[in-house]
């Protein structure tokens, strides 16, 4: 029994092959960069404080739930990373 034709469907095709316009493709805000940077660098320095100081400071009373603190601002710092084009 011959086989029949397959037809290819040239909508979905021409889809597939265009290159994305340029107008879709979206920056990141002015703001998320240096707002990244600062989240990390305020994490790192929070956590450097904390054991320069002999765990005593940033904050005295909360003793050694100072690292979560610095590691919540390096946490917020990869978040923004994620959504940084």
């Amino acid at each position: 029994m011959p086989k029949s034709r397959l037809r290819k469907n040239r909508s979905r095709v021409s889809q597939a092959i265009e290159p994305t316009p340029l107008a879709v493709i979206k920056e990141s805000p002015r703001w998320l960069a240096p707002l990244m940077v600062t989240a990390f660098l305020a994490g790192l320095f929070w956590i450097v404080i904390f054991y320069v100081s002999g765990t005593q400071y940033p904050i005295p009373n909360i003793g050694s739930w100072n690292m979560l603190v610095g590691f919540v601002f390096i946490g917020f710092g990869f978040t923004l990373a994620t959504r940084w084009k």
